[in-house]
């Protein structure tokens, strides 16, 4: 089978707004919206063809460009592979250089279309932050989670759920509470598992729904942030279906909480999450070094429950 490989840039400016190109008349897929970039050459890195086609297209030379996703997409004549680069700092104006229309856009207000399906998990990830951090107060004890907490929200964590199943239910809103008045002032979101009337109650962002609830939801919630977990490619597929905003996938490791269920592995990660375009984090046994593999795969990023207050 012919595999194509492809090197994208994911152009944002300092207002966060993203930099698309519609393809031009007499090219395949004519009229379509898409991150620029091209084919990368049997002779050339990844990065070198992004900049050959940066030059070509717009005009412009990336000062920092690194990759940040690598998708796989399978046809019936051939494979893909795109290597997504993320560049917020280049040389020279930005220009149209091959009759192509440019258009910054919102990624949260995308008013462009169609768009590329090959594009489309890009701009729904670059609203989420590539840690999920999950809490786990009854095994750390309040002080020192607490006291993480703050280091954490210091180094720049953005999002976090907040798990406690065991707590009663006042303790439990106090505690979210807290949580979230800590959160604020470094604009963290903060989830709520599973209960929708403890999120309305304490103004949280959203809510996180186990697999056996997504079963049983006939249309997206209301809450701004939808996030699910997954256990299989069905559920994942519901959950894309809802547009639900994402999903964790687990366990990609074996774990210390659920020792006697099989991981599912980066090989099936990859297979399953790279046939979707809902925004995915890899769960279980997982820690901040992960988070490389993860974009390899074709995943969002990293949730972690235990290494992350480490």
């Amino acid at each position: 089978m012919n595999i194509v490989r492809v090197a994208a840039a994911v152009i944002q400016r300092n207002d966060g707004f993203l930099l698309m190109a519609r393809r031009p008349s007499g090219t395949s897929w004519s009229g379509w919206w898409e991150f620029p970039g091209g084919k990368i050459e049997s002779e050339e890195t990844p990065f070198e063809a992004l900049q050959r086609e940066l030059k070509e297209e717009i005009n412009i030379s990336a000062n920092d460009a690194e990759i940040w996703f690598e998708r796989r997409y399978t046809y019936p004549d051939k494979k893909v592979y795109i290597y997504f680069f993320k560049v917020t700092n280049w040389i020279g104006e930005i220009q149209s250089c091959e009759n192509q229309l440019l258009d910054w856009q919102d990624p949260a207000h995308v008013s462009v279309s169609p768009i590329l399906p090959t594009n489309l998990f890009v701009l729904k990830s670059v609203l989420l932050p590539p840690v999920y951090a999950i809490t786990n107060i009854e095994a750390m004890g309040e002080a020192l989670f607490f006291e993480k907490l703050k280091i954490k929200l210091e180094q720049g964590i953005k999002m976090i759920q907040i798990r406690e199943k065991n707590l009663p239910y006042d303790d439990l809103k106090r505690i979210a509470k807290i949580i979230i008045d800590k959160a604020r002032p470094y604009n963290a979101k903060i989830i709520i598992n599973e209960n929708e009337k403890l999120a309305l109650e304490v103004d949280a962002d959203g809510v996180h729904y186990p697999a056996h609830v997504l079963k049983t939801l006939k249309m997206r919630p209301s809450f701004s942030i939808c996030g699910v977990s997954c256990h299989n490619l069905d559920e994942l597929k519901l959950a894309q279906a809802l547009k639900l905003s994402f999903a964790l996938f687990s366990p990609i490791q074996k774990t210390n909480s659920h020792p006697l269920i099989d991981p599912i592995g980066w090989e099936f990660f990859s297979e399953c999450v790279n046939q979707l375009d809902i925004p995915i984090y890899a769960l279980g046994g997982l820690n901040q070094g992960s988070l490389t593999t993860s974009w390899q795969n074709g995943g969002h990023g990293v949730a972690m429950q235990r290494a992350i207050w480490e």
